[in-house]
């Protein structure tokens, strides 16, 4: 097995792939705001476990679902 090859051995790159990223970073996006809505009617409950800071995460997961999305819309202008 050799590591470097001559430029005249080598095979084209292939094309990139074109894909749709928007679909699964929708669906991460409303799965954190389905985790945000749950812990927002456990929220009590939570904060007496010291675990309050859920609540933010889930919104956090959302935050960044949406600028993933603002991103992807960038780009392909």
């Amino acid at each position: 097995m050799r590591l470097w090859l001559k430029d005249s051995e080598r095979r084209p790159d292939p094309e990139p792939a074109k894909t749709d990223a928007r679909t699964p970073i929708l669906i991460g996006a409303l799965a954190w705001l389905v985790a945000a809505g749950f812990a927002l009617v456990f929220q009590g409950e939570l904060a007496a476990r010291e675990l309050g800071w859920w609540m933010w995460c889930a919104v956090a997961g959302v935050g960044i679902g949406l600028a993933g999305l603002a991103w992807l819309r960038l780009r392909r202008r």
